[in-house]
């Protein structure tokens, strides 16, 4: 059985699954530098994605378009071509407690001149499908819990084993558009009327956040006003719940919660009003799924897998993870929805098998293309010992390597790798990212080593936890520190066979530091480098490694040359 999966809005994507195993996920922001959350607006698409994988449209066996706003159904308008087209999907979120795989099923979908049927699943059982099919619970047999927190919905806690899944709970009746808009109403990312609206805004704030301090005084201001205007008994309180479902509503709720606190916060510094805010929500969390784990019995092993956008808040995840209310937690790499086409097709597969393991690896993006060679570079082959060398001497360098990773996080597929042992290294890399030198830089490090060097260290290969560094380490590794001592570790084994890994092996022989800053390979606003052409044109790290190819930026220019002749041309370089 060969399924495609389709999300068409933001972080549009086409993954294909065949016989329960992920063949390729191609994120539409992945593919010529195209903007971030690019969604999918031409069905032709669909067509190109599975001819550059080898695979016809009379090759896929089934269609399933990932659900979006709407209480019954929801609506895409598209192109085909030049054609416009409309097709109906499932809803945001399931309309019957126990049943997340009803599916709308349909036909319409015009894919290289021809009309197809679809399935569609709802928004909300494709994160579930996608975070709990690639678990290590799906992987052992275990039934485990999910939550669920996107940006149109409150937070949901779902109960997953093999023959089905159903909804548990609503925790709280705060929808996870909440935190981005607390960035639209203070701080450096404030817009007028917290109009508007910013994806990455979110991200952001987990950094700002460091700037400031915690105080009883501010959460106790949101505290009551949660209280007044979302949870409790009042009238306000009902007619949002009530509304909660409608998004212009619920918003607008949410900036007359925000303009309240700012009359109330006074001239509090921004800073401080949303640290606390942070705190606020992460203790709200903690609360409200400990009386939710008391009003539900789940036999065995409590597990917790963690989807939607609110799954990128590596503060909340540290926080669920410590609080001791779970044996073991999960978090795919695309928790938000850069996994929902992988979603989408667990969900076909799960109606067939059950919620079964999905054999997947995060290396399963588009493959990295290293031909042409721009004017002012030039070309040699470099093995991973030499590209330590390089490192080691305090020079950046682009490192591309095989298929992009899946969802957000650059994870040594598509990075920007450089020294941690200097302090300026962070505020050079913010620079050469035209980012806020508040913003923090990520370490990755090698996953038997981390333990001695971060608190916890537990093995994170995804990047989606928050860790402290040692207090020893601390003058080591001064580059991957946040201003509050933090660092979102990312882990990977020293016997895994990606060449970052091995890079690391080797950088740690030369220096005695098995730790690397890693940041995203990428132009400003737009997805991961697809080829090593656009790397060198962005110019702004002088080296370039692409699959044992180094490009270093020449003072002359001459003909463009292939890497291919490049390689056929070039003398060999020993690995010392």
């Amino acid at each position: 059985m060969r399924i495609c999966g389709i999300k068409l809005t933001h972080d549009g994507a086409i993954a294909v699954v065949e016989e329960g195993k992920l063949v390729f996920c191609i994120e539409q922001e992945k593919r010529d530098n195209n903007p971030r959350y690019l969604a999918i607006d031409d069905l032709d698409v669909i067509e190109i994605i599975l001819s550059e994988h080898g695979f016809r449209v009379e090759d896929i066996d089934q269609f399933v378009i990932d659900g979006w706003d709407g209480e019954v159904e929801s609506q895409f308008r598209i192109l085909s071509g030049s054609i416009p087209v409309i097709l109906k999907g499932a809803p945001y979120a399931e309309r019957q407690a126990d049943n997340l795989l009803a599916s709308y099923d349909a036909s319409g979908l015009i894919v290289g001149g021809r009309s197809f049927p679809y399935n569609s699943y709802p928004h909300v059982s494709g994160h579930v499908a996608s975070a709990y099919c690639t678990s290590p619970f799906a992987q052992n047999g275990q039934p485990a819990l999910c939550l669920v927190w996107d940006g149109g919905i409150v937070p949901r806690l779902y109960h997953v084993q093999r023959h089905g899944a159903r909804l548990v709970d609503c925790l709280f009746p705060v929808i996870g558009h909440i935190y981005a808009a607390a960035g639209h109403h203070f701080g450096p990312y404030k817009k007028a009327n917290g109009a508007g609206w910013d994806l990455g805004v979110a991200g952001k704030l987990m950094a700002y956040i460091a700037l400031g301090s915690v105080y009883e005084d501010i959460v106790t201001v949101f505290r009551g006003l949660y209280h007044q205007r979302f949870a409790g008994d009042t009238e306000c309180a009902h007619d949002y719940r009530e509304n909660i479902h409608d998004a212009d509503l619920s918003l607008a709720a949410v900036r007359d919660f925000f303009e309240a606190s700012a009359l109330l916060l006074g001239g509090k510094p921004p800073e401080d009003v949303l640290a606390s805010f942070h705190v606020f929500l992460e203790r709200l969390l903690i609360h409200e799924m400990a009386n939710a784990l008391q009003r539900h019995s789940f036999p065995g092993q409590r597990n917790l897998c963690i989807a939607g956008g609110c799954g990128l808040n590596i503060k909340w995840n540290s926080a669920l993870r410590a609080s001791g209310l779970f044996d073991a937690i999960w978090v795919p790499p695309f928790p938000n929805d850069s996994g929902s086409a992988i979603g989408a097709a667990c969900c076909a597969l799960a109606t067939d098998e059950g919620f079964v393991p999905l054999d997947w690896s995060l290396y399963s993006g588009p493959s990295m293309k290293c031909d042409q060679i721009p004017h002012g570079w030039t070309a040699s082959p470099c093995s991973v010992a030499r590209l330590a060398r390089i490192l080691a001497n305090n020079k950046p360098v682009v490192f591309l390597a095989g298929r992009a990773e899946l969802g957000p996080r650059a994870l040594g597929g598509r990075s920007i790798l450089a020294a941690a042992t200097l302090p300026e290294m962070k505020n050079h890399l913010n620079d050469v990212k035209l980012r806020e030198h508040f913003r923090p830089v990520a370490p990755i490090c090698l996953e038997d080593r981390a333990p001695t060097i971060f608190n916890p260290g537990t093995p994170d290969p995804y990047m989606l936890f928050d860790h402290q560094i040692r207090a020893e380490w601390r003058e080591k590794i001064p580059a991957v520190m946040h201003l509050d001592g933090s660092a979102r570790l990312q882990t990977i084994s020293r016997n895994s066979e990606h060449p970052v890994a091995q890079l690391l092996v080797e950088y740690e022989r030369l220096t005695g530091i098995p730790v690397l800053c890693n940041t995203s390979a990428n132009y400003h606003g737009r997805g991961f480098f697809p080829d090593a052409a656009s790397a060198c044109d962005w110019g702004r790290v002088d080296h370039v490694w692409c699959d044992g190819v180094l490009l270093t930026k020449a003072c002359g220019t001459g003909r463009p040359s292939t890497v291919d002749e490049t390689l056929s041309s070039a003398s060999p370089i020993g690995d010392r």
